[in-house]
């Protein structure tokens, strides 16, 4: 589906008589339009987009005087909706407050940029039978919980730039990773769940097959994750002021010739956390073409050897990755609930050929 096409909008500004500032044109805009910035302001300027008092004026050097009329042609996205679609969902558990999804690789979690269908919320509101939902650029839209049927809490967030609906979505999964989440279906529940994961008293375990065996068998790992500044696709361990602290722990479970299973358990939930990390510690995650596991990283490169791996590339193009446990306290009946998710068949297809071949 084609990313809609933007809409101008007008927006006006009377400067007020005791204004006294004189700041220039484009310093002023900035700071009077919500999310701008003054490298797309002055853009806007040189476009001739920007009108005082009935002139336009094409320099942002332009001072800014008391009783200006300001006119601004902006163009600003079209309001985001989002519709049901009969698209299979494997239900681990659900109740009238919550569901536990085990999520597919393949299936983004909530619509955004380049994916306005098929994502896991869209088959989320077909499943509790709700209509289409939508979202204006500046996120004003009434949501209730009890009319779509799940929880509103931080929809309509701006994220990098884009007022993102995710109804329901308490955390999320990496496009190609799969395995359980937790779906809040009223605001309250989603409330409770999110205290739990802020007081890191959620249970999250992932299975995953990395390249390398780690030494020692068991660790944690630790750094401060942020945007890859030379790609904004990756995260990149980075300086303490500008990155968010992520801890992993992680265990040997099954170590082969240069290959091994490991479980991993997070403690903080930062983007990418377990890949990075992984590759942080020099076992990047098998077939992941992102941090570079989708190519032989040990042993011979050569012969029967790459065609082995290439093979398994191709049945798992994808990273070895999957949530496999999750627990938690339910927030009504204060009950504790655990639930596991089995490998997926082409992931543990993999893991059963390295376990039987990689020995060279």
């Amino acid at each position: 589906m084609s990313e809609p096409e933007k809409q101008e909008t007008i927006i006006e500004f009377a400067v007020p008589p005791g204004y006294r500032e004189e700041a220039r044109l484009d310093v002023y805009l900035t700071g009077h339009i919500q999310n701008a910035t003054r490298a797309k302001v002055q853009k806007g300027i040189k476009e001739k987009r920007v009108v005082v008092n009935g002139k336009t004026i094409n320099k942002g050097s332009y001072r800014v005087q008391a009783g200006d009329q300001i006119q601004c042609r902006m163009m600003r996205p079209p309001p985001i909706e989002i519709g049901p679609e009969p698209i299979e969902l494997e239900i681990t558990y659900e109740d009238a407050d919550l569901l536990v999804v085990n999520k597919r690789a393949g299936m983004v979690v909530h619509p955004g940029y380049g994916n306005r269908e098929g994502t896991l919320v869209n088959a989320l509101l077909h499943h509790v039978q709700s209509s289409v939902i939508s979202l204006d650029y500046k996120g004003d839209s009434v949501l209730s919980d009890k009319e779509i049927g799940l929880s509103v809490v931080n929809s309509g967030d701006l994220v990098e730039g884009e007022r993102i609906l995710r109804p329901g979505i308490v955390h999320r999964l990496d496009k190609d990773t799969s395995g359980l989440l937790v779906v809040a279906k009223n605001n309250n529940v989603h409330s409770n769940l999110a205290k739990q994961f802020a007081a890191r008293t959620i249970r999250r375990r992932y299975r995953a097959l990395v390249w390398g065996i780690p030494e020692p068998g068991s660790g944690t790992i630790e750094s401060f994750l942020g945007r890859d500044p030379r790609d904004r696709r990756r995260v990149a361990t980075v300086d303490e002021s500008v990155g968010k602290r992520a801890i992993t722990h992680y265990e040997l479970l099954e170590p082969f010739g240069y290959t091994s299973l490991l479980e991993f358990r997070l403690e903080t939930g930062r983007t990418h956390q377990i890949r990075i990390h992984a590759l942080q510690a020099g076992h990047p995650v098998f077939g992941d073409p992102m941090y570079g596991g989708n190519r032989i990283r040990a042993g011979s490169q050569k012969g029967s050897r790459n065609v082995f791996y290439q093979n398994l590339f191709e049945r798992l193009p994808r990273q070895a990755l999957h949530a496999f446990s999750l627990g938690f306290i339910h927030p009504v009946s204060g009950k504790e609930m655990y639930f596991e998710a089995p490998i997926p068949d082409e992931m543990a297809y993999v893991i059963d050929r390295v376990r039987a071949v990689d020995q060279f």
